[in-house]
């Protein structure tokens, strides 16, 4: 694993490293993306020695930052993104800042967050994202109709696929169940499946419950024989 396989604004941070360091801190970076989804200790392991050993450099607490997100542990990830702004200047991190004020249950200090002036500066893949976190912390509220009001727009209406399409339709079909619109959260989902080529959601395990269809193991815990799911449909609640 080498630095040259990471982005090249990370490349960049790493010149103000030793030729050596940048090397080292490059692999580990890289290895943290590698393990980010399947190995979060080893990633976490990764993601302390790179701000051992380049504490200043943005991208390394970024990292850190991520794996302490993924793990649930809002404060330590909260700590290290607002380092991350302040060492670069770039406000990008903002949605997951806010969604580490939303997991530490202080709803109104990430709309404070969500709604100040850095939000302005994001492009539109970020404002996607601060949209689907705000719309959760509505959500979380009760607030339904202001939940789906803040994801309608021209990103949720096109066609067009992106990297965030099938999270913000996946979002707002939450937002419709929640407000109990049911027929209109299972057209979500589905679109939602539909766009989620990366299987980033469980958009089709979303609408098989709307749709009343459940998996059952007819082999039960026989470990001497293959197991395989087999669909039935029951009457949704």
């Amino acid at each position: 694993m080498t630095s040259r396989q990471l982005d090249r604004s990370v490349r960049a941070q790493l010149r103000t490293l030793s030729k050596e360091n940048a090397e080292g801190v490059g692999a580990h970076l890289v290895m943290v993306a590698q393990l980010l989804d399947t190995n979060i200790q080893a990633a976490e392991a990764h993601a302390e020695t790179a701000v051992r050993r380049a504490g200043r450099v943005p991208a390394a607490r970024e990292a850190l930052g991520l794996v302490a997100y993924r793990k649930g542990d809002w404060a330590r990830a909260l700590n290290e993104f607002r380092t991350a702004r302040r060492l670069s200047g770039s406000s990008h991190l903002l949605p997951l800042m806010v969604d580490c004020e939303r997991g530490l249950g202080r709803p109104d200090k990430a709309l404070d967050l969500a709604a100040s002036p850095e939000a302005r500066t994001l492009d539109q893949a970020e404002r996607i994202e601060l949209a689907i976190v705000v719309s959760g912390i509505r959500r979380d509220a009760g607030q339904f109709e202001a939940a789906i009001a803040g994801l309608e727009g021209p990103a949720l209406s096109s066609d067009a696929r992106r990297p965030w399409t099938a999270r913000l339709r996946y979002a707002y079909a939450e937002a419709k169940l929640a407000l109990g619109d049911r027929d209109s959260a299972r057209t979500w989902f589905a679109r939602a499946a539909d766009a989620d080529d990366e299987l980033m959601t469980d958009a089709a395990e979303r609408l098989d419950e709307l749709d009343g269809i459940s998996f059952t193991d007819l082999l039960g815990d026989d470990e001497d024989d293959d197991p395989s799911d087999v669909a039935e449909r029951v009457d949704p609640e």
